[in-house]
């Protein structure tokens, strides 16, 4: 039960963002437990009230203040012409950290080459709204019918084309399927409802959430890097290794030597050890970070 007082409503994307968003509140501090059988998760934070709801009607919800906040993707923003305050951009996903994106496809033998050969054609889609304005933009003018589900398969039999989002096109391929045009870009992004920001409780609530947020995700690409050098050798490591620059340069208790302390990219470090080693470091360890905050 949540004591009361102060609270802020939290709308958790149920869906394919769920798992992955569960996963980065974690990593910035948040712990949810998510049971099958309920709509309310747990969270270890009494001043969070957690709501599951469909990442497509997560923006509604907060539009209309239903809920004070919510992360849900740009696209259902977008087809639900939500008037929300974005907070921030978290570049993750359900499978990779590359943004989503929401493609016009069509069988692979299909005539269909461009948006222009839509005309008069009948299109599948979950994303109605913006599949319209898509046919507006390209003056082309088509059928666009609401799909529940198993998109991929109607393109085949009873849909000229679809509009379907993926990350990789890995199912689109695999279902024969040829991309014609990308809609838009998606990523997802903390929302709130316009009172709640305007609410100084609220907001630095939010602003702390978001910060913890980003931090956890650029930790995720970053290493913690320590290693011990000869004085002598310092310089010539810092000025040839500049991912090095401004590390933090310790004294040990063996006089002339310094131990260096610094936070790089990780795909850096299979580059980097080796060099560190030719320049006389020692005692070289690699650690993973939680949170990068600057």
């Amino acid at each position: 039960m949540k004591k009361k007082g102060k609270m802020l409503r939290f709308g958790l994307p149920k869906g394919s963002l769920q798992d992955a968003t569960v996963e980065k509140m974690a990593k910035a501090g948040y712990n949810i437990s998510v049971s099958s059988r309920s709509y309310l998760p747990y969270v270890d934070d009494e001043e969070l009230d957690v709501r599951l709801i469909r990442a497509q009607e997560v923006s509604r919800y907060v539009e209309h203040g239903y809920l004070d906040c919510g992360i849900t993707g740009k696209d259902w923003i977008e087809e639900n012409s939500s008037k929300v305050h974005e907070i921030g951009e978290f570049l993750f996903s359900k499978a990779t950290r590359q943004a989503a994106r929401w493609v016009l496809a069509v069988p692979e033998k299909s005539p269909i080459k461009s948006a222009k050969d839509l005309k008069g054609k009948r299109i599948a889609t979950e994303v109605v709204n913006l599949t319209r304005k898509y046919l507006r933009k390209n003056k082309v003018k088509a059928e666009v019918e609401f799909s529940w589900g198993a998109t991929e398969v109607k393109a085949h039999e009873l849909v000229d084309a679809i509009v379907e989002i993926t990350e990789t096109g890995s199912s689109l391929r695999a279902n024969k399927l040829r991309i014609v045009d990308t809609l838009m870009e998606s990523t997802p992004r903390l929302i709130a409802n316009r009172d709640a920001w305007s609410d100084p409780w609220k907001r630095e609530k939010l602003e702390t959430l978001a910060m913890l947020l980003r931090g956890a995700l650029d930790a995720e690409v970053k290493v913690g890097l320590k290693l011990n050098i000869e004085q002598k050798n310092l310089p010539k490591l810092l000025q040839s290794l500049p991912a090095l620059r401004n590390p933090t340069v310790s004294n040990l208790s063996q006089s002339d030597w310094v131990a260096v302390e610094t936070v790089i990219d990780e795909p850096v470090v299979r580059e980097i050890i080796p060099q560190l080693k030719q320049l006389g470091a020692e005692g070289i360890i690699e650690y993973p970070l939680n949170k990068v905050v600057y």
